[in-house]
């Protein structure tokens, strides 16, 4: 009887063949040996981990290696030798190394198939982040939300935003008829005209119509009396450089026929908003405005020309400013003089009617409460625009600077009785305003320096109100 001999299998070729054919991945539901499982589908439950070769040996197969050596001896007659065969006749070996060499190869696949661990499953938690404590709290930023009541609503409108009574109403959808029967302020008419070739602009004032009476001090009744209309024009936003008509006394149908002329540059001619407001004089107290005219220069064709009657809308300025200032002071610690330097006034409130005003600049120091030395400058006959370039020295010693106050006055000269009130203004340490404060400060930081600021005027009971160097003057 012929014996088929195995050939003889080191023990080291067999443990590297076992390491190579055990890395393979085995399908635990057709128990074969494959990289991707593709002869089954796995379940939604579980994932079978595939992947490339392991870096290391596994550690149950090391584990596993390491019972081989003390494991069972029983093996059941299933189990197949995976050795080659070969019937060449050259190779020989004895019947027992044979058997035990395939006897320990089959012994440790079966081995390993019986304890190789079952697929792990993926179980994806939610990650959360946060400071870890004691008890859990949810880090979801909470949104702050007030409750409104009905009436915390509607306490957020301004109803006189919405009214139809108020003076801003958009009156570009109304025609002159509908603005006159409205406001019944009366019409304006007036002309433009654009010089390229001198790059100026010409305005005229022509005539106004039915202007309103004007209204008594009280305001509980019309006077009959007739009123004493004029006309400022300037170029908004420019304010402060304006233009005004003379007065015509006592009619509501003036006629003026009075050209106006504005240095400016075609482009910006066109960027400008023409402004015509009619102002009722009164000799007693603070002109009144009866009403304006505003028209956008981008609106007309300025070198072809043209000539409007427009009606008047009431407007939001119900007095007329009283004119500036232009002052210059500087302090000279060594003589321990203060001069000051009257250099000009503009745009003053008119004060006679037939011939402008004679304005003149009473200047006054008062040291705390009590007055020191007046001084004043020359009158300048039938003007509004004065230019006076006058210079005024006090004798103030440095240490008493600081308790030092000017009070100027602008009058209006009058032969026949006491001087008209124009506007006034405090400088020091009582002054009348934030403005002048400012122009105070400057000239103690700047000793020997000339300090020049315009000054808005003011009336003669704010000043009263605020700065008790009003009240010790006249």
């Amino acid at each position: 009887m012929a014996y088929i001999q195995l050939e003889p299998l080191n023990e080291g070729f067999l443990s590297r063949i076992s390491d190579l054919l055990l890395c393979r991945w085995t399908c635990r539901h057709c128990c074969q040996k494959c990289y991707e499982s593709s002869c089954c589908q796995s379940s939604e439950d579980e994932v079978e981990i595939l992947g490339p070769f392991p870096a290391q040996t596994p550690p149950w197969l090391m584990a596993s290696r390491s019972s081989d050596k003390d494991g069972d001896s029983v093996h059941t007659a299933t189990e197949v030798p995976l050795t080659p065969r070969t019937n060449s006749p050259d190779r020989r070996c004895s019947s027992s190394d044979t058997s035990k060499s395939t006897y320990s190869l089959t012994r440790r696949i079966s081995s390993l198939e019986s304890r190789r661990p079952s697929s792990p499953l993926i179980d994806i938690k939610p990650i959360e982040f946060g400071v870890l404590s004691a008890k859990k709290e949810p880090i979801q930023p909470s949104v702050l939300r007030r409750t409104y009541t009905p009436d915390d609503y509607f306490r957020k409108f301004e109803p006189q935003l919405y009214s139809l009574d108020s003076n801003s109403d958009d009156v570009d959808f109304l025609t002159d008829e509908e603005i006159l029967s409205k406001y019944q302020l009366g019409m304006l008419h007036f002309s433009t005209q654009y010089d390229l070739l001198h790059n100026h602009l010409t305005v005229r004032v022509i005539e106004a119509r039915d202007l309103p009476p004007p209204i008594s001090h009280d305001g509980s009744r019309q006077d009959m009396a007739h009123s004493n209309p004029y006309v400022k024009i300037c170029l908004l936003p420019d304010q402060k450089n304006s233009k005004q008509t003379g007065v015509k006394r006592k009619t509501q149908k003036p006629v003026f026929e009075e050209r106006y002329t504005f240095e400016i540059p075609f482009l910006e001619a066109q960027r400008r908003t023409l402004l015509l407001t009619v102002v009722d004089f009164d000799k007693f107290s603070r002109h009144c405005v009866i009403g304006k005219v505003s028209v956008p220069l981008c609106e007309v064709d300025l070198v072809k020309g043209g000539h409007w009657w427009k009606a008047l809308v009431p407007s939001s300025q119900n007095e007329v400013e009283l004119g500036e200032l232009l002052l210059s002071l500087n302090y000279l610690p060594s003589a321990g003089r203060l001069n000051v330097d009257v250099i000009r006034a503009k745009q003053l409130l008119q004060t006679d009617v037939s011939q402008g005003s004679d304005p003149f600049v009473k200047i006054q120091l008062v040291h705390g409460l009590k007055l020191v030395k007046t001084k004043k400058t020359s009158f300048l006959r039938g003007t509004i625009d004065p230019f006076y370039n006058e210079s005024f020295s006090f004798k103030v010693p440095q240490e008493e600077l600081e308790n030092a106050s000017l009070v100027f006055t602008v009058f209006g000269h009058n032969m026949k009785s006491s001087n008209d009130f124009i506007g006034r203004i405090v400088i020091g340490q009582y002054s009348s305003g934030p403005s002048e404060s400012n122009h105070w400060r400057r000239m103690l930081n700047t000793h020997r320096t000339a300090v020049e600021q315009w000054h808005s005027l003011r009336s003669r009971a704010e000043c009263d109100r605020v700065s008790p160097a009003s009240l010790e003057v006249t």
